[in-house]
């Protein structure tokens, strides 16, 4: 399967942003979906996942209040609703797609990955 990201960019501190990412290639019916991001000099960070099918969902625990996670299944397109952003936010935005229902936190175990989108908040 192949992701790609888009709506990165450069925002104000307190804005809202949506990322989305479009999945081609395969059929998602069994797919997890997930958001990571790595700010500079910082490992990645898992943000959020979920199934496909039923939109299970797992967030960190730090971002659940103000970042979502949801999927359009007709466009096979995942977005990430950001709120009330802060410049510790800043960081590229991941998609990421595992094949069997996983939607925990180890980057390791996602099998495909997006390019990313830069997500930069000016304070």
């Amino acid at each position: 399967v192949q992701l790609a990201e888009s709506g990165g960019g450069l925002v104000q501190a307190g804005d809202s942003l949506r990322l989305a990412c479009a999945a081609s290639g395969s059929t998602l019916s069994t797919y997890s979906m997930a958001w990571f991001r790595q700010a500079p000099g910082k490992e990645r960070e898992f943000v959020a996942a979920m199934t496909w099918t039923r939109g299970r969902t797992h967030y960190a625990d730090s971002l659940q209040v103000r970042y979502t996670i949801s999927r359009d299944t007709a466009l096979n397109t995942t977005y990430l609703q950001m709120n009330s952003l802060k410049p510790e936010d800043t960081a590229v935005y991941y998609c990421a797609a595992e094949t069997l229902y996983y939607i925990g936190e180890d980057a390791n175990l996602y099998d495909f990955w997006g390019q990313g989108t830069q997500v930069t908040v000016s304070s």
